[in-house]
């Protein structure tokens, strides 16, 4: 995810008001209960994890009728009036070609954590996007080691975390692919602490 900033203003928004406000602005911004909150940029590591992650799930969705969207598409959560960004997400359904600035009805949501989003995104990002009931996979990946959190829902529809370490194999099961954890982490070099 791309780190939350601050609130842009103190004035509330309906979300058609928002979507022709954003449209005239330089940044982002996300809509959460009427008010927007400016969006600012990542670490190389960041962007560098959130491309790897986008290429590989791409590259494994050619051809099917699931669509992948980086970080410049909003979410909706359902039945609320509130959009984020998140740094990639993953629909299969027709639902979502109905509207060309948002999806509602994402299987897979990713987000590369930051120090000042972690608590968020585990928190009360993923207590808003759990409510959805196509969304499968909720995909959380460190951008200071090699770790990843995935919160599942299983069929019996009760979420559970998924934790992948170095030498483990990820599963997206939303999305059927496997793979190394390390390919999510090529070419990620790591901060050297004293």
């Amino acid at each position: 995810m791309v780190v939350i900033a601050a609130r842009d203003n103190d004035r509330s928004f309906t979300p058609e008001e928002y979507f022709s406000w954003e449209e005239k602005q330089l940044e982002r911004h996300e809509l959460i209960d009427g008010l927007v909150y400016a969006m600012s940029g990542g670490t190389q590591n960041h962007s560098a994890i959130k491309l790897n992650v986008a290429s590989l799930i791409r590259s494994h969705l050619r051809g099917s009728p699931c669509r992948v969207f980086n970080s410049d598409l909003k979410v909706n959560i359902l039945n609320t009036p509130n959009y984020t960004y998140p740094d990639l997400s993953v629909t299969c359904d027709d639902r979502d070609r109905e509207h060309p600035l948002y999806i509602t009805y994402p299987c897979l949501i990713v987000e590369v954590l930051s120090d000042s989003t972690e608590a968020y995104d585990r928190g009360k990002k993923f207590e808003k996007y759990r409510r959805n009931p196509n969304l499968v996979d909720y995909v959380l990946v460190s951008s200071d080691e090699i770790a990843i959190d995935i919160y599942h829902k299983n069929d019996a529809g009760e979420w559970v975390i998924l934790s992948y370490r170095e030498g483990d194999m990820v599963e997206f099961q939303s999305i059927n692919l496997s793979l190394p954890i390390e390919q999510l982490y090529e070419e990620i070099v790591f901060d050297i602490q004293p």
